[in-house]
């Protein structure tokens, strides 16, 4: 199975946010698994440095807690087409639209995020954590 992360399940592991971090970290472990992949965009990794650094102000903390996270996840790239399917589908946030042209186009199974309606007008399958442990 092939799952792009959201960036709030990467965000919940890595800042220890709770009540989310338990569900999240799980996520991330499934990883794991002979039969899951999971991957996170290169656009999402540029957000996911800005926030954390923001929170925890140490760069080399953050720096290592990103080649953490490439140890768990793989990085899924964004071309020209992800973006330009991003910008037909005219959705409010132009982020989730890129995230799910991400995994629509790369052809994995869904995507785990704490926000699916975010992703309501989603052709591939959206999972809260819960709901995909």
């Amino acid at each position: 199975m092939k799952l792009l992360i959201d960036t709030n399940i990467v965000l919940d592991v890595m800042l220890k946010r709770e009540p989310f971090y338990s569900l999240s970290f799980g996520i991330l472990g499934l990883a794991k698994r002979d039969d899951v992949e999971e991957y996170v965009s290169a656009s999402a990794i540029t957000d996911i440095y800005y926030l954390a650094y923001r929170q925890i102000r140490d760069k080399s903390r953050v720096k290592k807690l990103m080649k953490e996270l490439l140890m768990v996840v793989s990085v899924a790239s964004v071309s020209g087409q992800e973006i330009e399917n991003a910008i037909s589908l005219e959705w409010n946030d132009f982020e989730d639209s890129v995230q799910y042209s991400v995994a629509y186009l790369q052809e994995m199974d869904g995507i785990v995020t704490r926000n699916p309606n975010d992703y309501r007008e989603a052709e591939i399958k959206v999972w809260k954590p819960e709901e995909l442990l």
